[in-house]
């Protein structure tokens, strides 16, 4: 059942589900329905919000309305579990799309995500990019917040500060005795392969800046799992930067070591999400804060010695 205007509840549908037959399926109704729906509001509203193609995409003035739309899913769940209360306590039917780094994701978020869907029963459609960029997310209203490191608030938007991620250059023994038996300079840099996540991941780049200002081109290998890059640093792939929390288990165990203990570099994330009075953000807001602080460092403790 939804409150919201059918004409809204189709354009979400659309965008969430990617075709206007696959929205359909979900509303229980035709696809020629959603599509008189779309037609209706993009006549009522004077603007093209949904970019036929496959999968379906907003225009600009689409994302203007998602990011409006999406806090009013959220406070129309929250008004039915009023009116509904011996449903509050079932999964939700629709997810609460949220936007997180890949560390992240494989580190502490994840056991945020089970203490919210074990005491509220909220479902989770998480969309894993870059931290420089999972802003981009929520700017375009397909999400309701973010794990970003932008500290500076969207417009609407409440900004919550998590703590620090802290990073250590890594590589296996032999590597590093190989390529950084003398330190890591522009000239060792320029020939000792690295790992970066992709090609939006500015993590590496911006580490190696702080040791020089030279304009290196070092060998690259594009590997876009955080795990996977310790692996792949321990069997000597290359040299690159490692979550402290991702790389313990591996410099446990002998696989990898830190190629300079005197150099690190933090990242501090924030969370950023509609300003609303929802129960809902509060309550994902709330756990986000209370993991992060008991995996990330302080955003206070800023190490950086060395850079």
């Amino acid at each position: 059942m939804d409150l919201l205007h059918p004409q809204l509840a189709a354009f979400a549908a659309i965008i969430e589900e990617g075709s206007f037959e696959s929205a359909a399926r979900r509303l229980a109704v035709t696809p020629s329905a959603v599509s008189q729906r779309i037609k209706a509001l993009e006549d009522r509203l004077g603007q093209v919000l949904v970019v036929r193609q496959a999968p379906c995409k907003p225009t600009a003035a689409g994302e203007r309305l998602l990011l409006r739309l999406r806090p009013m899913q959220a406070l129309e769940a929250e008004a039915m579990a009023d009116f509904l209360p011996q449903e509050a306590r079932q999964p939700r039917a629709r997810s609460i799309a949220v936007a997180v780094n890949d560390d992240s994701l494989h580190t502490w978020f994840l056991t945020a995500l089970a203490r919210l869907h074990d005491e509220h029963g909220y479902v989770f459609d998480v969309r894993v990019d870059d931290q420089d960029h999972t802003l981009d997310h929520l700017r375009e209203g397909a999400v309701l917040g973010a794990v970003t490191s932008e500290r500076k608030p969207l417009q609407g938007c409440n900004v919550y500060p998590l703590g620090r991620m802290r990073y250590h250059a890594i590589a296996s023994a032999e590597f590093a005795e190989r390529y950084f038996r003398n330190g890591m300079d522009a000239a060792s840099l320029a020939h000792a392969p690295i790992i970066v996540f992709n090609r939006k991941d500015e993590l590496q780049w911006r580490f190696v800046r702080r040791i020089t200002r030279a304009q290196l081109s070092p060998p690259i290998h594009y590997l876009p799992t955080s795990t996977g890059f310790v692996e792949a640093a321990g069997r000597g792939l290359g040299w690159c930067l490692a979550q402290d929390l991702l790389a313990e288990p591996a410099l446990a165990a002998g696989q990898i070591v830190i190629i300079d203990e005197g150099r690190t570099l933090d990242v501090p994330l924030y969370w950023q999400c509609a300003s609303v009075r929802s129960s809902t953000l509060q309550h994902i807001s709330d756990a986000l804060r209370d993991v992060a602080a008991l995996s990330l460092h302080r955003q206070g403790d800023a190490n950086q010695p060395g850079l």
